[in-house]
């Protein structure tokens, strides 16, 4: 039974399409991404924007669904107010997965409607995401905050959540939750690549380039389409969890960016944020 508020349709996403409607009868076991932007699916007006989400079937098999429900600006606690936690529950079954991934937005602790402590609110609200998978005989999956691209004036890396991937880390072992450190991956990644390397991974656009950012950007939070594709790497190597994994493509170090499709709108619209 959805509370008020949940919304009545659902996108279903598999490498940008939709299908009509989450409750559909299916025998295909799929993977549900409750997170914000840094996973989000985006939409051809945004290319080459791209979140991890969007770009996880390319490590999967075609045996695999892929519903990214994951929101731009949505913390744990606005993505629940929202709904839509709602919304994946009233279509995940048994043997589904649901990557569960806040933490950037949580940190914006001045607005009342997103904003939680990391050892309280933050836990709380990441356990009703824990409860209704497992209600429903899915697994759960926790994956800490991709990180930032954030570096001193030397070239030299550093971290950016507080106590947001630690705190995730604690509920994962204090509920028996599989947790994929997706910090600490991307941290590593981004630490091996440095500070030029990794503008070719985040949204960094010269003026001209793109079409849909005539006067370039330099965004260090959000992916083009690398970014989102290397960074959907790391969340599916490194789960024991997550059903059908392709080992070979995992390994497949020359990954061209096109493979990922971008939808005519964004699936998941929502509050703009992070």
């Amino acid at each position: 039974m959805l509370r008020a508020g949940a919304l009545a349709a659902v996108p279903a996403l598999a490498m940008g399409e939709q299908t009509p409607g989450l409750a559909a009868s299916r025998r295909r076991p799929t993977v549900f991404v409750a997170g914000d932007s840094t996973a989000a699916t985006y939409a051809t007006a945004d290319h080459p924007r791209a979140g991890w989400g969007q770009a996880l079937p390319v490590f999967l098999h075609d045996g695999v669904r892929v519903v990214n429900e994951a929101l731009s600006g949505a913390s744990s606690k606005s993505f629940y107010d929202l709904g839509r936690l709602d919304r994946i529950r009233a279509a995940i079954r048994p043997g589904d997965t649901l990557l569960i991934s806040f933490g950037h937005n949580d940190e914006k602790i001045t607005d009342p409607a997103r904003g939680t402590d990391p050892w309280t609110t933050f836990q709380e609200h990441l356990r009703l995401y824990l409860d209704g998978a497992r209600a429903a005989r899915a697994t759960p999956i926790l994956v800490t905050p991709v990180e930032r691209r954030r570096f001193t004036a030397d070239g030299t890396p550093y971290l950016s959540h507080g106590d947001y991937p630690a705190a995730m880390t604690a509920l994962a072992t204090e509920t028996g939750t599989e947790l994929i450190d997706l910090t600490r991956l991307s941290f590593d990644l981004w630490s091996r690549l440095g500070p030029e390397a990794t503008k070719d991974h985040l949204l960094w656009l010269e003026p001209g380039e793109s079409v849909n950012y005539p006067d370039g950007v330099q965004d260090n939070t959000h992916f083009q389409a690398h970014g989102a594709i290397e960074v959907a790497r790391l969340v599916v190597a490194n789960s024991r969890g997550i059903p059908g994994r392709d080992r070979r493509a995992l390994c497949d170090t020359d990954i061209p960016d096109d493979v990922l499709t971008w939808p005519p709108t964004r699936p998941a619209e929502g509050i703009e944020g992070v």
